[in-house]
């Protein structure tokens, strides 16, 4: 990528009825589960269909520094991890998992129920994320935890309680209490290490939210490495003697990179298909097609991957209000077409993204009212109104969605510039490469990796 791309990118605004084919990296949030399912795992397991980015970065290196033998082979988007049964090599140690929020929740529940005592080191960006829950739940297991900086937050220095193996005296399950508005991710952490827990464990929820997407792919992975789970009322139960056991796993494409090629073919009433994802994928982020679908595309599911047919140049998208709360991390998307729409765009129920990398309800009112769009703020969301775009530069506060989903936006736009779009080697490294590659062949097919 160009010194002038790493600073900014300007989109270019296409006058062409794009006709894309892109092929996206692996999903983030399958390749850390699947990494992590590894290293719990009995034996060597080999992962294919990779993504090597930032976040997965982190989490491949804090395992090393665990001890964990891992044979990665970058090029053929492959890694093999040499599992310990539930096991960490080194019962001491320091790792640092970036702004990598899988890498922090799960990890971080990993140690506190294993032997030995580690340093957890995190960006500032990280340093802000909510865990207080998640240290909440490992506090009552036994952990200790000394904060090395704000209390509830990395970066710690972590005992674990030394669970691994344990059985309880009167072998009933473990139970522990917890609350999952902020972030799912508290409960996957959990669900992913229990088999730790040779007594069984039972995680019962105390909030409203009690299930969502991502839980879900956390309980479809582990009955792919062979833990059944349960999901009760309130309670998610793991069975005694649980063993992941695997020899090899393959990551689904990243649905929700793919989401910013489907929202470009809404936009500019052009097409775009993404290889290797379909309906029957697991990811949330399919919900988003129905959300196109609703504002007027089409959405075929074809051999080689799902098409989007945007409405054509002389029909608008149509505004709807949506409950964005099982596939959140497309509120951003959903916000950077919503003023190409011929009615507002509301999105509700997404309060926990305040949370997230950034603000990111903030980071679209900011960034849209830039434009000349009016916006109407909620604690849970935000409506958006129609209006052509003039031209801004987008701030990206260091979050990779806004990045790539304000890039959709300039498609169809003039002088929208992307401020420190490299953020986006969180997830997607090449992002920008790939756009560019795309508009200069005027719209047509385009096949990248």
């Amino acid at each position: 990528m160009t010194e002038k791309i790493r600073n900014t990118y300007e989109v270019k605004k296409t006058e062409q009825l794009i006709r894309w084919t892109v092929e996206v990296p692996g999903s983030k949030s399958i390749t850390n589960r699947a990494l992590l399912l590894a290293a719990l795992s009995e034996g060597a397991v080999r992962l294919d269909g990779v993504l090597f980015s930032d976040d997965s970065g982190y989490f491949l290196e804090a395992l090393k520094s665990l001890g964990f033998r891992t044979d990665v082979r970058a090029t053929e988007h492959q890694v093999v991890v040499e599992g310990c049964g539930g096991r960490i090599p080194q019962s001491e140690g320091e790792i640092y998992v970036g702004s990598a929020g899988t890498a922090a929740r799960f990890l971080t529940a990993f140690l506190g129920v294993s032997a030995g005592t580690w340093r957890i080191q995190a960006s500032p960006q990280m340093q802000k994320r909510p865990m207080k829950p998640l240290f909440e739940a490992l506090l009552s297991l036994g952990a200790q935890v000394e904060w090395l900086g704000k209390p509830w937050h990395l970066p710690v220095r972590i005992t674990g309680a030394g669970r691994c193996r344990q059985t309880d005296v009167n072998g009933s399950p473990t139970v522990l209490q917890m609350d999952i508005s902020e972030s799912t991710q508290f409960l996957s952490a959990f669900l992913l290490v229990a088999p730790v827990f040779a007594e069984g464990l039972c995680i019962r929820i105390t909030s409203d939210k009690k299930d969502g997407s991502y839980i879900r792919i956390t309980r479809k992975m582990m009955e792919q490495f062979g833990v059944h789970t349960e999901f009760r009322e309130d309670c998610y139960m793991v069975p005694a003697g649980s063993v992941y056991r695997k020899l090899s796993y393959s990551i689904e494409p990243d649905v929700s990179a793919a989401c910013y090629f489907y929202a470009a073919a809404a936009v500019t009433g052009g097409t775009a298909r993404v290889r290797g994802v379909h309906r029957d994928g697991m990811q949330g982020d399919l919900k988003f097609l129905d959300v196109l679908e609703r504002m007027g595309c089409g959405v075929r599911d074809e051999p080689d991957g799902i098409l989007v047919v945007g409405p054509g140049r002389g029909d608008r998208l149509r505004g709807l209000i949506v409950d964005m709360n099982d596939f959140s991390d497309q509120a951003l998307t959903l916000a950077a077409i919503a003023p190409y729409a011929n009615a507002p765009v509301e999105i509700r129920n997404v309060a926990h993204i305040r949370g997230q990398e950034s603000d990111r309800i903030r980071a679209i009112v900011t960034n849209l009212t830039r434009a000349g769009i009016t916006c109407t703020e909620y604690s849970d969301g935000v409506r958006i109104e129609p209006g052509q775009p003039r031209p801004c530069r987008i701030e990206t506060f260091d979050d990779h969605r806004v990045a790539m989903a304000f890039a959709v936006t300039g498609l169809c736009a003039d002088g929208i510039i992307i401020e420190n779009p490299m953020c986006c080697s969180k997830t997607f490294e090449h992002y920008f490469d790939l756009l560019d590659a795309l508009l200069q062949r005027g719209g047509s097919c385009c096949e990248s990796t």
